[in-house]
């Protein structure tokens, strides 16, 4: 049980208080709600499944519980009534969609992996290695934090740094089995046979046993160990349900392809060095693994230099055409990071902008202005200075080794300025709460018990300047963050815990966003007025039923026809602009603002332009706005078009015919386990639309190349 509770009197007043969700649909449904039943609310003991005030109440309890157990356990000050007067005020923003944990900690948070365990590893999105850190004697340590934090569903940034550090392949003895990967009628793999002697390393069926076998792989290679041979009869077979942390599992096939292909990218290639593409392949192919591997997905980004033509030619299919291959029989991996340039304010970035035009990459990194700005409307005060890369969506500088610690604020549900500021110290005491946790893993403790960094991010900015004008923002959000900081050196005095190097941030926002209703991030909406919003559902999901019934457009998806289905969901957005409507400068210029009055960090954006009348313009926003922002990166809208894209504009004769012909779906028999009922997938690291429109695209063009 958690140590704090809210009163059920209390409690009681919610249970049938109508929810604002984001985004009615023509036919009266929210797509805010299905996006939450879809991905956050769990299943409960009795087989129903949580409701948006149950959820509230198991976040709310569960991070009270933390600071709870922070105070008595170190004997600090414990006032019940002054906590539960703030966890009640935080229930009711958190009720009314004025703030949220991000989508992990409004799956995850209290529950006995966070609360019981002590963990808040679960709790953290996004997080960054160096393969600087890599050692003759430990060379695959970066490898093994970037797939263990995968596998939990932390997106990894990783660099290209490891190639300098001298180090060279090696070429190990290979133990051998006489019998090859085989898998009987179950999906179970068979015992391998070897020869009387033979080294075996039996692998456990847990996430550790995974890291720990591809360690073996990555240590014999770089290293010059031995390899065993890899028994995989242990780990359990496709399909089987993975109860900690939720999902179901893929089977051993994922890992067997991993380690099967590490070892073809580094065998025979004794005394040569470990160079950048290496390294890349490294990271990306245990992204592959981890994809495949899960329900959930994950993410890259890989940072590396803009004098190594290696680097900026990764995704380059007549350089790398292996890595870069579309043939369904042996697909590539370039595709799993997006890579981004680290440069300083002086570099000369024309050379990247063709590659950018065509595709978006490189993204850009200015390394010097984050390690010496908080927020760029501030003096700067170095406190980065150990800064070493980005989290995947880069909106968190992080050292090596650190984890993001992220919570979302929507200033457009607001009444006013006074009820924006007091949602704020609910936010920020979220994210302070989470950094009391540590991780199981030494080196991010130790970076971050130092660092405490919290990432305060809004959301819905673009609705909000479109709504109140660019002067009221600047104004929300500069005396906005001035409470953020006041806040942290109350609260930090009070746990006895050091102040954070940085408070404030603007995440991209992935489904959390729609839950609320509001534009994602920085960014504006990408539908337009009227458009289809497309969902994925696993197939056994019986809101997928309720939807055909109710007459939705229901298809199989095109990327795996046998286990997902696509729900196309016709909206009505009241946006007042939607991102083609809104010129590649004015989205750079909004940035541009939350990063010097907003956030002290970093501001996530993705700066969509249209390739035939803006991408001349690429250049001069580089140079424009080098020193105005830390990072950026470019996305081609163009008029490319693939199977089942998550938006797709519809007109308003369109949607008026589908609110004709559209009933509601009765989700109260899902709630109630009136039907058959699957847990919550969870929200991986930070995501955006973008994500999934990449990965759809990549599916696509595998497709296409399979005739």
């Amino acid at each position: 049980m958690l140590s704090f509770q809210l009163p059920d009197s209390f409690l009681a007043r919610f249970a049938d208080r109508p929810v604002p969700w984001g985004f009615a649909d023509a036919a009266g449904n929210s797509l805010g709600e299905i996006t939450f039943l879809r991905t956050y609310s769990r299943q409960r003991e009795d087989g129903s499944k949580e409701r948006w005030h149950h959820v509230c109440r198991r976040v709310v309890e569960g991070m009270f519980s933390i600071l709870a157990d922070h105070q008595r356990t170190r004997r600090l000050p414990w006032d019940e009534a002054a906590a539960q007067e703030l966890a009640q005020d935080a229930y009711e923003r958190l009720f009314e969609l004025k703030w949220t944990p991000p989508g992990r900690g409004l799956w995850i948070m209290g529950t006995p992996l966070v609360n019981e365990v002590g963990n808040s590893a679960p709790l953290q999105n996004c997080a960054f290695v160096s393969t600087g850190d890599m050692t003759p004697a430990n060379p695959a340590a970066p490898f093994a934090f970037l797939m263990e934090a995968s596998m939990l569903g932390v997106g990894v940034g990783f660099d290209t740094a490891g190639a300098a550090q001298g180090l060279t392949i090696h070429d190990p003895v290979v133990h051998a089995a006489t019998t090859g990967f085989e898998l009987d009628a179950r999906g179970t793999a068979s015992a391998p046979v070897v020869e009387p002697g033979t080294p075996v390393f039996r692998i456990p069926d847990t996430r550790e046993g995974w890291v720990d076998s591809t360690v073996l792989v990555l240590e014999a290679y770089l290293s010059g160990a031995d390899l065993p041979v890899m028994d995989y009869s242990l780990v359990r077979p496709k399909g089987a349900p993975i109860r900690t942390f939720g999902g179901t599992a893929a089977g051993p096939e994922p890992l067997h392809r991993l380690h099967t292909a590490l070892a073809g990218v580094l065998h025979g290639r004794g005394g040569e060095p470990l160079s950048t593409r290496d390294i890349a392949d490294l990271g990306n192919l245990i992204g592959v693994c981890v994809v495949a591997g899960n329900v959930r997905r994950s993410a890259e980004i890989l940072l590396g230099r803009i004098d190594d033509p290696d680097f900026l030619d990764l995704k380059n299919p007549e350089v790398f055409p292996e890595r870069n291959s579309y043939d369904p029989a042996r697909p590539g991996w370039a595709w799993m990071s997006n890579n981004s340039v680290v440069v300083d304010t002086e570099t000369d970035l024309t050379p990247l902008t063709g590659a950018i035009a065509r595709n978006g990459e490189p993204g850009v990194i200015w390394l010097d202005t984050t390690r010496a700005y908080g927020r760029l409307a501030d003096p700067a005060d170095h406190r980065d200075h150990r800064v070493a890369g980005y989290n995947p969506c880069a909106e968190q500088p992080l050292e090596s080794y650190e984890c993001c610690t992220l919570v979302e604020t929507f200033p457009s549900r607001a009444t006013s300025l006074e009820d924006y500021l007091a949602t704020l110290r609910i936010a920020f005491l979220y994210g302070k709460i989470v950094t009391l946790l540590p991780t199981h893993w030494e080196r991010t403790n130790a970076v971050m018990q130092r660092n405490r960094r919290v990432g305060t991010s809004m959301s819905g900015i673009a609705d909000f300047a479109d709504t109140h004008g660019r002067e009221a923002l600047r104004e929300w959000m500069d005396d906005g963050y001035r409470l953020v900081r006041d806040w942290d050196r109350e609260l930090s005095e009070r746990l006895a815990v050091r102040e954070s190097i940085r408070t404030t941030t603007v995440k991209p926002s992935g489904t959390v966003s729609i839950v609320a209703g509001v534009s994602p991030g920085v960014h504006w909406a990408p539908g337009g007025t009227y458009f289809n919003r497309a969902i994925r559902f696993r197939n056994e999901d019986p809101l997928v039923t309720l939807f055909r019934a109710a007459g939705y457009r229901v298809e199989a998806a095109a990327e795996d026809p046998a286990g997902t289905s696509v729900v196309f969901f016709p909206i009505k957005s009241g946006a007042r602009r939607s991102e083609r409507d809104v010129p590649l400068r004015e989205k750079a210029e909004l940035a541009a603002l939350a990063q010097a009055y907003w956030s002290d960090n970093s501001v996530s954006v993705t700066l969509s332009f249209e390739p035939e009348s803006e991408a001349d313009q690429i250049a001069g926003v580089l140079a424009d706005f080098s020193g105005r922002l830390k990072t950026a990166s470019f996305l081609p809208q163009g008029n490319v078009t693939y199977p089942q894209m998550p938006y797709t504009q519809i007109t308003a004769e369109e949607y008026a015919e589908a609110s004709r012909r559209l009933v509601p779906a009765f989700l109260d028999a899902v709630y109630d386990g009136d039907l058959a009922t699957i847990d919550a997938i969870g929200e991986a690291y930070c995501a955006t639309d973008d994500c999934e429109f990449d990965v759809l695209r990549i599916n696509s063009e595998f497709a296409a190349a399979d005739g």
